[in-house]
């Protein structure tokens, strides 16, 4: 499975100890995209930050290949959609694992890629 930048945030919160255990239990991957997400947003204090440093530093990180750039292209041809969310749902389509993700809806209507959402 390949956790969105969302999942990753939630479970920096103490109170969503679901998704940590989603995360310990599965050992997920996570999209590079994810990765300048997350570390990128300009309003980490040091001790998010840090957290999200080590969570990074030990996730199975998958690049963006010509396969991701093919289907994340595809993907905003057929319908408007971030560029984040394209290249991450290319992602976990060129690699055939599901999408763990709150934000169902930025992707149902995508054929072929299956979702979980830890909070229903």
């Amino acid at each position: 499975m390949l956790i969105d930048s969302n999942i990753i945030i939630y479970a920096m919160h103490p109170d969503k100890e679901i998704v940590r255990k989603l995360i310990e239990k599965n050992s997920p991957f996570v999209s590079v995209v994810s990765y300048v997400e997350v570390l990128g947003y300009h309003k980490l204090c040091e001790m998010e930050r840090e957290y999200l440093e080590d969570f990074f530093k030990n996730a199975k990180m998958l690049p963006i290949s010509q396969s991701v750039l093919d289907y994340a292209v595809k993907l905003r041809q057929i319908r408007k959609m971030t560029l984040g969310d394209a290249l991450i749902a290319g992602t976990a389509l060129t690699h055939d694992i599901k999408l763990v993700t709150r934000n169902i809806t930025d992707f149902q209507w995508i054929e072929n890629l299956e979702l979980i959402n830890p909070f229903e």
